[in-house]
């Protein structure tokens, strides 16, 4: 099974979740503004993260979510750290449709920073996936 973990993260709470995904998945999560965030083959799961800035999605993973297709990946799942509102989730969940990409309706939510359970949390959501 091909996975793929991107994501965005400024503060570094979207990236702990990101890891902690890839690392069950056995791949390298990688951040949507790395020039190797372009899905190369495509993926039968794409999980996908960010969180909200001033109430919208950072430029760049916006930006990211433009430059999908269809065929990139089978299914979506997304996952959101914030402080503010889990509406990320919902605005990640739009620009995969509005590409084509069919989403799961379950996602990984964690308020602010996650803590050593919630990583173990999110590694066990996603082998729910896979």
């Amino acid at each position: 099974m091909n996975i793929a973990v991107r994501y965005y993260s400024r503060s570094g709470n979207t990236k702990a979740i990101a890891e902690a995904i890839a690392q069950a998945a056995g791949v390298q999560a990688v951040s949507v503004d790395k020039a190797d965030a372009k899905i190369a083959e495509p993926a039968d799961v794409l999980f996908i993260g960010g969180a909200l800035y001033a109430y919208g999605l950072d430029s760049r993973l916006k930006a990211y979510l433009k430059t999908l297709k269809a065929g990139d990946a089978k299914k979506a799942v997304v996952f959101s750290t914030t402080w503010i509102s889990k509406h990320s989730i919902d605005l990640i969940k739009d620009g995969l449709k509005a590409a084509g990409i069919p989403v799961e309706d379950e996602f990984f939510y964690v308020k602010g920073k996650p803590s050593e359970a919630e990583l173990k949390d999110a590694a066990e959501f996603a082998k729910k996936f896979f």
